[in-house]
């Protein structure tokens, strides 16, 4: 019986492949792992979009990711073709055009894959802000 070692982590990879493409606001790389639809909810509401819309967003969308990092990160295989990850993310996103002006965020987020045709794609993806009591105190 396979072990769900090389999944999670083919997930966790495909997480940071699609947040780095993000930050190098390089939109096909990002788009190449979305399915078709996918959906989003955040603190904007819930969402359904196609890869061109999607597109659209990362290229005119007024904040752009600056940096990230991943912890307590949490995989899940529902089936053989569907893997759920969770974890904690604290990015920096700054006005489109100002990468300067980057503030930092720690969120919780969600993303759900699927495997089709082969291809692992994110097909729903979530963020909740973490509440300021829910952060750890940064020391001076």
């Amino acid at each position: 019986m396979p072990t769900t070692t090389a999944p999670r982590q083919t997930l966790i990879d495909l997480e940071t492949q699609f947040w780095q493409a993000m930050v190098d606001e390089n939109i096909g790389a990002a788009t190449d792992l979305l399915a078709e639809p996918a959906m989003m909810v955040s603190s904007h509401g819930a969402l359904q979009f196609d890869r061109t819309m999607y597109g659209k967003m990362a290229k005119e969308g007024p904040m752009v990711v600056t940096a990230f990092e991943f912890s307590d990160m949490q995989v899940v295989f529902p089936t053989d073709a569907m893997g759920i990850l969770t974890y904690r993310v604290k990015q920096g996103v700054a006005p489109r055009g100002d990468k300067a002006q980057s503030t930092e965020q720690v969120m919780h987020d969600s993303s759900t894959w699927i495997l089709a045709d082969g291809q692992w794609q994110c097909v729903m993806h979530t963020e909740t802000p973490v509440e300021d009591s829910m952060k750890v105190p940064t020391k001076h």
